[in-house]
């Protein structure tokens, strides 16, 4: 009989893993990579991806606490006679309001380091004091300092919303960490996290030594759980569940490496043997969806687009990129990379699984207009159309999502007045069933073509926006591109779906229907 072990559910402390039988993934290579090759680092990562349990992890292993370590990787790579003094600061816990709670937060957390180094700061102002527990340390242990800082960024994302305010923990914390760089002498190690990845010259301007490992492909797999991990650490647990849907649904996180599972998913899947937004659930994206809809963000781009690593890196308080948006906080990820000129790349992105994608349009749809409970009624109707291969149905109910939309949510929303509003609506009604959905081209907003293969049958889709009357060209396009030839292979019924939409009526006009032979 297989043993399974206490799933580590919320547990960020690596010594309660490692003493009390919960299931642990060994991270200790990665963290013994670090340790030996480098000194500063960067890493961003999502919510929830076990980014406090590796930095709580490099502070046992920088302390010496050896017999945390017995029978993991860096056991027998470690000099254990070392103990190194280890300041930690996370940001994590509360909400910081202004720069007033700010400065009391950094106060509280330089005076608990003090605390348990056994040390007294004469200077009690945050940065003055920060650099004064440095060099007090260093003296008193008699080796340089190991500072991990955890959150980094949470005062500011706690008020993006707000630029003044945001600007000012974006001035507070700069000048925090830029002790770090001044402090170089006394320090052996600096590992800093968080959830976004602010340019250098806003937050980091004071310390632009850090080595960002965020895309490096030797580090993908630092948090996170592996598909050898699913099944090996936790093979106990798989029993009744369906492999290929585990990895459907929570597998796909990627960053230019080894693709991963979302911890909390896959330890709340495990424990309540259902499959379910577990993730998503922990944090509904309000800011996120509000953002978009007021740039009128194209929704099919979601699951097809591209960027550079300069537009994924900008992220600061006056200026985020919704491609680097998307992609910090973990509802897009990498798909490919492509080098077209050397040291130039560029990077696909997409959903990472169907928890996203379903998700994410779930929540996308009522900032397009539609209510709640049509939703659902919707999704539900879709897909029994789908399945019955309905088109008149499919016509009538396409007409019904914008005659829902009350006339003065347009009035009131700034993304109805842009051209890809229409294919947006469409498009994320699909997604939000999490169906094996092929955009061809997201470049012209006004139309889209995308695929939808379901139920052994392939529906492509053209929509085209016109001023009034159907125009008829929608099929037409749609058969001159010979999208139809890309799956004849897979020997399933195609049908070609020409939609045109009005402007100025804001409905359906032109529905065709062709079988393709």
């Amino acid at each position: 009989m297989v043993m399974t072990k206490k799933l580590p559910i919320g547990i960020q402390t690596f010594r309660e893993i490692r003493e009390e039988s919960y299931y642990y993934v060994d991270k200790t290579s990665f963290a013994l990579k670090l340790a030996v090759e480098g000194k500063y680092y960067f890493l961003s990562r999502p919510r929830r991806f076990g980014k406090s349990l590796f930095l709580d992890t490099l502070a046992e292993l920088f302390a010496g606490n050896e017999p945390l370590f017995r029978g993991l990787y860096c056991h027998d790579h470690w000099d254990w006679s070392i103990r190194y003094p280890v300041i930690r600061l996370s940001f994590g816990g509360g909400v910081v309001r202004n720069r007033e709670e700010l400065d009391t937060k950094i106060s509280e957390l330089l005076r608990i380091n003090q605390e348990v180094l056994g040390i007294r700061c004469q200077q009690s102002a945050g940065s003055v004091c920060f650099a004064e527990l440095i060099r007090e340390a260093c003296r008193q242990f008699g080796q340089r300092c190991v500072v991990l800082v955890d959150e980094y960024d949470k005062p500011i994302l706690d008020n993006i919303a707000e630029p003044e305010t945001a600007r000012a923990m974006r001035e507070g914390l700069r000048n925090l960490y830029s002790v770090i760089k001044d402090n170089d002498a006394h320090i052996r190690f600096a590992f800093l996290t968080g959830v976004s990845k602010f340019s250098k010259v806003s937050i980091f301007s004071g310390l632009n030594n850090l080595r960002d490992i965020t895309l490096s492909n030797d580090y993908s797999a630092i948090c996170g759980y592996t598909d050898a991990d699913v099944d090996t650490v936790f093979a106990p647990e798989l029993p009744e569940l369906d492999r290929q849907q585990i990895r459907d649904w929570y597998n796909g996180y990627n960053w230019t490496g080894q693709p991963v599972y979302n911890p909390f998913d896959l330890l709340l899947l495990f424990k309540e043997r259902e499959f379910r937004a577990y993730w998503f659930e922990t944090g509904t994206p309000t800011f996120l969806v509000d953002w978009l809809m007021q740039r009128g963000y194209f929704t099919p781009s979601l699951s097809r687009q591209y960027s550079s690593l300069e537009l994924l890196s900008a992220f600061d308080v006056d200026h985020i990129e919704p491609e680097a948006l998307l992609f910090q906080t973990g509802y897009t990820t990498l798909q490919g990379v492509e080098e077209y000129l050397p040291g130039q790349r560029i990077y696909w992105l997409g959903y990472p699984n169907k928890e996203v994608q379903i998700s994410l349009n779930s929540a996308l749809l009522p900032a397009l207009g539609i209510e709640g409970q049509k939703v659902l009624t919707h999704r539900i109707r879709l897909l029994e159309l789908l399945r019955a291969n309905n088109f008149s149905g499919l016509q009538q109910l396409f007409a019904s999502f914008f005659a829902s939309i009350p006339h003065d949510w347009y009035r009131n929303n700034p993304i109805a007045q842009y051209e890809g509003y229409y294919a947006s609506v469409f498009y994320s009604h699909f997604a939000a069933l999490g169906l094996d959905i092929v955009v061809e081209d997201t470049t012209h907003h006004g139309r889209i073509d995308i695929a939808v293969i379901f139920n052994a049958h392939i529906y492509l889709f053209e929509f085209k926006v016109v001023e009034l009357v159907p125009e008829g060209h929608a099929l037409e396009q749609l058969k001159e591109k010979g999208y139809g030839e890309k799956y004849k292979s897979r020997n399933e019924p195609i049908y070609l779906v020409g939609v045109e939409f009005s402007k100025d009526n804001r409905n359906v006009v032109g529905f065709e229907v062709e079988k393709f032979a």
